[in-house]
C-alpha cells in the first residue's frame, strides 16, 4: 500500500472508531448496524463477550458520555485489515480517573470498513 492511500485509509478508520463514540451516533441503529460487520465480537471491559445483537439493542438505549480519547494508532495488519488502538480515559461520578485499552479489527468488504472485533480491557 503507498504511503498516501495509507495516510487516507488511517484517517477514515479513525473517524470511523471515534463515529462509535459519538452518542448520537451509538443510538442510531441503522449507523452502527452499518458499521459492525454481521460476525462482530466485542469483549468487554467487564468480561462480558457481546454479540453484535447485544451490542446494537444496548446502543440504542444507553446513557452514554464519551470518554477522552488518547494514543489512537491505526496499523495495517493486511491489506483489507487493520487494528485501531487507543486509550478511553474517563472519570466517574466522584472524579475517579477510569482509563481503558481498546482495541478493534477492521476489515473492508467491497470498499467499506467494518468493525469485527472490539476489546476493552481496564488499567485503572
Amino acid at each position: 500500500m503507498d504511503a498516501e492511500l495509507e495516510a487516507s485509509t488511517r484517517a477514515e478508520l479513525e473517524r470511523l472508531e471515534l463515529l462509535l463514540l459519538n452518542p448520537a451516533v451509538r443510538r442510531n441503529r441503522e449507523q452502527v448496524s452499518g458499521l459492525l460487520a454481521q460476525d462482530f465480537v466485542e469483549f468487554g471491559s467487564s468480561g462480558r463477550v457481546w454479540t453484535r445483537e447485544e451490542t446494537l439493542e444496548l446502543l440504542a438505549t444507553e446513557t452514554y458520555a464519551p470518554p477522552a480519547v488518547e494514543g489512537l494508532e491505526c496499523r495495517m495488519i493486511a491489506a483489507d485489515a487493520a487494528l485501531v488502538t487507543y486509550r478511553a480515559v474517563r472519570r466517574d461520578a466522584t472524579g475517579v480517573q477510569k482509563t481503558t485499552l481498546r482495541s478493534s479489527i477492521w476489515t473492508r468488504t467491497s470498499g467499506n470498513w467494518q468493525m469485527r472485533f472490539h476489546q476493552g480491557t481496564r488499567m485503572s
